[in-house]
C-alpha cells in the first residue's frame, strides 16, 4: 500500500477524510516517516496496543502517550522487527473514525526489551480503530493475539524451552 505525494492542490493531512488518515497513518508506520507524526496526530494521541512496554516509551504499560512517546514506540518496534510491515484487508469509517483490519508481518532480528533477537517470522491479523479530532488522529486503539505472537516467536511454555540456550547466549552477549 503506498500514499500519493501531496502537490500543492491536493488537501492537507488534516483536511483528509477518516479513511485517508487512516491509510496516510499505516504508510507512515511502514515507511517509518517519522517527520508525518506532528501533520497526522494530535498533541494529546494515546495509543493503546499491548505490546506498548512498561518502560522507554511514555505512558503505563499497554499504552503510549503523546506524539514522542508514537516515534519511541515506533523505533521500539522497527528495532526488534527492522522488517515490520502492515497490510490493510479492510476499512470502515465513520464520522471522525477510522476502524481497519491489519496482517502484521515481521521478523525478530533485533532486541525486544530484554528479549535477544529469536530470528523468527511473525505473521499475525489484528484490528486497529483510529479516533479523530479535529482531522488529527487522537486515539489508536489495536487488537490483536498477543500468544498467538510470543507463540510464533517461540516465547510460550514448552516452547521456551528449546529457546533457552539461545536466549541465555543472547543475553549475556547483550550485558557486555
Amino acid at each position: 500500500m503506498t500514499s500519493r505525494p501531496q502537490s500543492s492542490g491536493e488537501r492537507s493531512v488534516t483536511d483528509a477524510g477518516p479513511e485517508e488518515t487512516a491509510i496516510a497513518y499505516v504508510t507512515m508506520w511502514n515507511e517509518r516517516d517519522y517527520s508525518t507524526i506532528p501533520r497526522l496526530v494530535s498533541g494529546t494521541f494515546r495509543m493503546y496496543d499491548p505490546a506498548a512496554p512498561a518502560a522507554g516509551v511514555p505512558g503505563p504499560k499497554g499504552e503510549v502517550h503523546g506524539r514522542t512517546g508514537l516515534r519511541q514506540f515506533m523505533e521500539w518496534v522497527t528495532t526488534a522487527f527492522p522488517d515490520f510491515e502492515i497490510t490493510v484487508l479492510d476499512v470502515l469509517t465513520g464520522e471522525a473514525t477510522a476502524m481497519y483490519e491489519v496482517r502484521l508481518t515481521m521478523t525478530h532480528d533485533g532486541p525486544l526489551g530484554s528479549v535477544p533477537p529469536t530470528g523468527r517470522r511473525v505473521d499475525v491479523r489484528g484490528v486497529s480503530i483510529l479516533r479523530l479530532d479535529d482531522g488529527l488522529v487522537d486515539e489508536h486503539r489495536f487488537y490483536t493475539d498477543m500468544t498467538d505472537v510470543a507463540d510464533q516467536l517461540g516465547l510460550t511454555f514448552p516452547q521456551v524451552l528449546g529457546q533457552l540456550p539461545r536466549l541465555l547466549v543472547g543475553k549475556v552477549r547483550s550485558n557486555r
